[in-house]
């Protein structure tokens, strides 16, 4: 199986498992959890027995039905870190065709999307933001050094990183070739 497909099939194994452990959490049959959500009972069966391919939107409902977010559904079960889900929620017809959750924030406020370029030995220094706020960074060309105080990271190339903000940190440019990555701010 190739690598996209074993990773959709372990996804639906995640949904699966944990709609079954939420709707019994939330005190509800199949038929409840059909009603509220507008998905049909025989969808709900094939999707708890992991044997469907629900769309997003599908998703969507039953999150909603079940008071959960779309996340919820999707991670891992008893994963460590629970902002990190790194899973594909979405194969098209073509082999790189995709959609993968990265990671997930609860925001008291808002929610910023920054595109950000430096050139090469370019950097930017950023004050330590309030408590509550974090950032989510993507890189996907270059390599992005992350200083958070003292400790160096290094984020490549779709790669992701997530951390609360309120140290000081600093986007840097250490490379020969043009840094671009997406920062979401998480108010």
């Amino acid at each position: 199986m190739p690598k996209e497909n074993s990773q959709r099939a372990s996804v639906l194994q995640h949904v699966s498992q944990n709609v079954r452990r939420l709707r019994l959490l939330a005190h509800m049959s199949q038929s409840s959890l059909a009603e509220v959500s507008g998905v049909s009972r025989r969808m709900l069966v094939a999707i708890e027995a992991g044997e469907k391919n629900v769309s997003l939107s599908t998703l969507d409902r039953v999150a909603e039905a079940l008071d959960v977010a779309f996340s919820d559904l999707i991670q891992a079960p008893g994963a460590a870190d629970t902002s990190r889900i790194n899973e594909v929620a979405w194969t098209g017809s073509t082999a790189r065709s995709k959609a993968v959750l990265l990671a997930k924030a609860v925001a008291k406020k808002e929610v910023e999307l920054w595109e950000w370029t430096l050139e090469p030995g370019e950097q930017y220094q950023s004050q330590a933001d309030a408590e509550g706020w974090s950032e989510q960074l993507y890189v996907f060309e270059g390599c992005l050094t992350l200083v958070i105080d003292d400790q160096v990271l290094l984020v490549g190339a779709n790669e992701f990183y997530m951390y609360p903000s309120n140290k000081p940190h600093a986007y840097r440019n250490d490379g020969d070739v043009v840094l671009r990555f997406i920062r979401n701010v998480v108010i």
